[in-house]
């Protein structure tokens, strides 16, 4: 029977690849060769800290959701042989670290030929990026503070300044990814955490705190920070994923007094059709945004575990680590 090389992380931290069969066609289903899958944040989260697994090993494949790649059987679904595509699943089902998966329609793009491969497999996460600015109100002569230049806190500054964010404050302290934001507009720079950043924002705003925050980080200590930051009457808004499957403290009294309005972002592949991600597509295919400072490390898929560590230290310059198949 015909291989493949699939990841599968076998215990917290620990992926490894093995070869193992490439999955039949199935009528309804579409059969994909991946090219590429890029490891995002949650997928960190996952493998390293066990979010969401509840038992190891993982299914080979899981939990990668960030893919591009070619359509070998369309399983009478619309979707035809040769056709490229952004495999966007929902993170239950996802088996991008595969090199072929067996998908649902609804959860595939199809992408232009004429823009580089890996730009276009930026298009999943800063689609999730234009979902969650899509629950925002109004950002017209506002404050925005973006904890965290990674790709989704980049992808941040890029969107709310469309939306009409006045005034952009990243705060970051890995100096590579602070001076990509920098790049990409913001107003101002904050390369200090903990204390010194919340005093940083209260002496940019007055005493005041922002009018948005969005937590870009994922732990415990930057989402109560982002409490702190805001000022009263203002809303959080949190991309990043917890650092632990435990119940995390919670700053209510800041919450509570401040009257705050607070909201998670998930659920962009869930939407038919996935317009965020077209919208995303098209951002990319029209130079709107230039993805190539965020394609920064490719490793073949029998280094996967070598790429989770560099997405997970985020030394040398890391960006955006991407798998090849």
């Amino acid at each position: 029977m015909p291989t493949m090389l699939a990841a599968q992380a076998t215990t917290l931290g620990t992926i490894r690849v093995d070869e193992i069969q490439i999955p039949n066609p199935e009528p309804g289903k579409v059969l994909v060769k991946t090219a590429l899958a890029s490891i995002c944040g949650s997928d960190l989260h996952i493998v390293n800290m066990g979010w969401n697994a509840y038992e190891f090993p993982l299914p080979h494949g899981y939990p990668g959701h960030e893919g591009v790649g070619e359509v070998l059987d369309g399983g009478g679904t619309g979707f035809g042989a040769g056709d490229f595509v952004l495999t966007a699943p929902n993170i239950w089902g996802s088996k991008t670290f595969a090199g072929y998966q067996l998908i649902d329609p609804q959860f595939l793009l199809k992408l232009p030929t004429d823009v580089p491969q890996a730009h276009l497999l930026m298009a999943q996460q800063l689609g999730t990026v234009v979902f969650g600015t899509r629950k925002l109100p109004s950002l017209v002569g506002q404050t925005v503070v973006i904890m965290g230049q990674g790709s989704v806190g980049l992808f941040h500054d890029f969107m709310l300044r469309r939306i009409g964010a006045h005034r952009i404050i990243a705060i970051e302290p890995v100096k590579e990814r602070l001076a990509h934001g920098v790049r990409m507009g913001v107003d101002e720079a904050v390369d200090v955490t903990g204390q010194e950043a919340t005093d940083a924002i209260m002496d940019l705003t007055n005493g005041e705190g922002a009018d948005l925050v969005v937590e870009a980080v994922g732990s415990t200590a930057t989402f109560n920070q982002s409490l702190q930051l805001v000022r009263p009457l203002g809303r959080v808004a949190v991309f990043g994923l917890p650092d632990t499957m435990e119940p995390i403290p919670f700053d209510w009294d800041t919450f509570f007094r401040k009257r705050l309005d607070l909201h998670t972002v998930f659920g962009a592949q869930d939407e038919p059709g996935l317009p965020a991600f077209q919208i995303a597509t098209d951002f990319i295919r029209n130079g709107e945004i230039d993805m190539e400072p965020f394609v920064t490390h490719q490793y073949p898929i029998e280094r996967v575990q070598d790429a989770f560590n560099l997405a997970s230290s985020r030394e040398d310059g890391a960006l955006k680590v991407s798998l090849t198949f």
